[in-house]
C-alpha cells in the first residue's frame, strides 16, 4: 500500500543529517512510498505546513554533504528541555495542531531525527496518537538505548585532528594548550578524542577535577623533560565542588549554554604552574563538514531501518545500534536519561593505563 511519510530534523545540526534523509527517502521509494521533508524543524508541521518533495533529483550528493537541506531548530515552541536538561511538556493544543498539519499533508508516518530533546518531543507526539519513528542524532553520543549516535564519529575525528595540530605548536613554544570540546553533560567526545590524539590530561563531567592534580601532572612531565602539556576539556567538566561554567544566562525555555571552562582552566593553570597556557575552543567546527565514512554507513543503516519500522507499524520506537546489530528500542526508554562515560569503565581504565590524568 502506498504511503506518504515525512522526515523532520530537530535540535542542533551535525554531519550525517543529509545522509539519513537520503537513506529514508531512497528506502521508502523502493517500497513505492512518497517522502517529503519538513522544513525548519517541527514548526514546519503546523498548518499549512512547510515542506519540500524528496524526489530522485533532490537526493543528489546528500551522502557526503554536511548540514541539512531541511533546516533544523532548537528553540521556539517545540522545546522539550530547559535549564540543565529539565523536561517540559508541550501544550495539548500545539500537539493537536501537529496532528492536524500531518493530516493536511497526507502523512502516514513521521521520521523524527534528533537527540534527547527532539526525541522527547517525538515521544510526546506518539503519546498524542501521532505515528512517529525516531533516528538518534547527536555529536554528544549521550543518548540511552544506542551504542552510537550518528555525528559522533565525525565530531571525534574533527577534535582529534585539532589535538594533532595543537601538539606541534605546544611543543614548539613549551606551552600548556587547553582544548575545549563540546559534549554538554557527557564526556564522550573528549575522552575518545583525547585518547586518540594522545592528550596528557582529559577533563570530563563524569570525573570532577582539581587544579592541584592537573598541575602535578604538568610538573611530572616537566621533570621528565616534557615541557609541554595537552589538556582536553569537555564543556561540561567541573571542578570538584564547583558548578557548570556557562557562556551566557539561559533564555526562557532554553537549555543553559555551556562554555568557557577551557579559558578558566587555562587561566588557573598558568597562575598555579607558572607555565604559559593557551586555550582553543573548537566549538561548532565539530558540527560542520562532511560525515566520516563510519557515519555515512551508520546513517544509511539507520535510515533504512526507520523505514522498516514504519512498514511494521512499530511506532513510538527509535532505531538503535546495540552490540553489533541495528534494531530498535522504545523512544521512552532512550530519552530523559543521560548515557555518560563510566569512570571505572574500559575507556577510562585504558586512558589511565596510558598515563593520562583525569585531574582527580
Amino acid at each position: 500500500m502506498s504511503k506518504r511519510i515525512g522526515i523532520v530534523v530537530g535540535g542542533g545540526d551535525c554531519p550525517g543529517l543529509n545522509a539519513v534523509i537520503r537513506s529514508v527517502a531512497k528506502a521508502a521509494a523502493q517500497r513505492g512510498w512518497e517522502s517529503i521533508g519538513i522544513l525548519g524543524g517541527y514548526d514546519g508541521l503546523l498548518p499549512p505546513g512547510k515542506f519540500r518533495a524528496l524526489d530522485y533529483h533532490a537526493l543528489d550528493g546528500l551522502l557526503l554533504r554536511g548540514g541539512t537541506i531541511l533546516g533544523t531548530a532548537n528553540r521556539g515552541q517545540f522545546t522539550a528541555k530547559v535549564g540543565h536538561g529539565e523536561s517540559r511538556s508541550l501544550p495539548a493544543e500545539l500537539l493537536d495542531n501537529v496532528k492536524r498539519g500531518m493530516g493536511e499533508l497526507g502523512l502516514s508516518a513521521l521520521v523524527a531525527i534528533g537527540g534527547d530533546g527532539s526525541l522527547s518531543i517525538a515521544q510526546q507526539f506518539y503519546e498524542h496518537g501521532i505515528p512517529v519513528v525516531g533516528v538518534p542524532k547527536t555529536i554528544d553520543n549521550d543518548l540511552e538505548g544506542t551504542l552510537w549516535t550518528f555525528g559522533f564519529d565525525s565530531a571525534v575525528a574533527c577534535a582529534t585532528d585539532a589535538i594533532d595540530r595543537l601538539h606541534t605548536t605546544a611543543e614548539s613554544h613549551r606551552r600548556v594548550m587547553v582544548l575545549e570540546l563540546m559534549g554538554r553533560y557527557a564526556g564522550w567526545i573528549a575522552i575518545f578524542a583525547g585518547v586518540a590524539g594522545g592528550a596528557d590530561v582529559i577533563l570530563i563531567p563524569e570525573i570532577p577535577f582539581s587544579y592541584d592534580s592537573i598541575c602535578r601532572k604538568i610538573a611530572d612531565r616537566e621533570k621528565h623533560g616534557k615541557h609541554f602539556t595537552i589538556v582536553v576539556v569537555a564543556e561540561g567538566a567541573r571542578e570538584r565542588g564547583g558548578e557548570f561554567v556557562t557562556s551566557a544566562s539561559a533564555p526562557e525555555q532554553r537549555e543553559a549554554r555551556l562554555g568557557g571552562v577551557g579559558a578558566a582552566v587555562a587561566k588557573e593553570i598558568e597562575a598555579r604552574s607558572g607555565k604559559e597556557a593557551r586555550v582553543c575552543v573548537l566549538g561548532h567546527l565539530q558540527r560542520g563538514g562532511s560525515p566520516t565514512s563510519f557515519d555515512r554507513a551508520l546513517c544509511s543503516i539507520f535510515g533504512a531501518q526507520a523505514v522498516e519500522l514504519i512498514a511494521a507499524e512499530e511506532f513510538g520506537t527509535m532505531v538503535a545500534f546495540q552490540s553489533s546489530q541495528v534494531g530498535s528500542v522504545k523512544i521512552s526508554e532512550a530519552v530523559g536519561k543521560l548515557k555518560t562515560v563510566r569512570p571505572e569503565g574500559n575507556l577510562a581504565r585504558t586512558a589511565r593505563a596510558l598515563g593520562i590524568s583525569f585531574g582527580d
